[in-house]
């Protein structure tokens, strides 16, 4: 068969109804584990938590700068327990992202938040890509709902309503 005859040059055609979302670092690999999934999983995993481990690092160094311009010990503890309360909101609001969709006014409110609490995010990154891919539940659930929907609505439209018999 010549290009001119097959329409799609080859390329295999897109299924009729609703396509899978993709997913950061997973494409739509989580719809059924195929390409490599376990392995990107395994990769995320270890990547969040070296990135964890590099930045705790570098707010060591930003704390010793701290002792060595002789702060104080008021500003010191200031600071180390903003990061932790950043962190762990951080944490929880990442979470929560992976089970619900948040909200656009919201995480836009918490921008700074987040960024300083960053650590708390690569942690929630890394703790879920130990049982799967970050937010691929609530891919999986809104996909699941979405193909639903859609072959509901297509076996209602199934045959040709103009040579449905009438009843007289």
């Amino acid at each position: 068969m010549s290009a001119e005859e097959n329409p799609t040059n080859g390329v295999a055609a897109t299924p009729a109804g609703p396509q899978p979302e993709p997913i950061r670092f997973f494409g739509t690999t989580w719809v059924d584990h195929s390409g490599g999934y376990a392995a990107r999983r395994a990769g995320v995993a270890a990547g969040a938590l070296v990135a964890a481990a590099a930045a705790c690092f570098a707010l060591r160094f930003a704390y010793d700068g701290l002792q060595i311009a002789a702060v104080g010990s008021f500003v010191s503890l200031l600071v180390v327990v903003m990061f932790a309360i950043c962190s762990a909101l951080a944490f929880r609001h990442t979470w929560s992202s992976f089970s619900t969709r948040p909200d656009p006014d919201r995480q836009a409110t918490l921008r700074g938040l987040l960024t300083i609490g960053f650590i708390g995010s690569l942690l929630a990154y890394f703790f879920r890509s130990l049982t799967e891919a970050p937010g691929e539940k609530l891919h999986r659930a809104e996909y699941a709902r979405a193909r639903e929907e859609y072959d509901r609505r297509v076996t209602r439209r199934s045959g040709n309503p103009s040579k449905k018999r009438r009843r007289s």
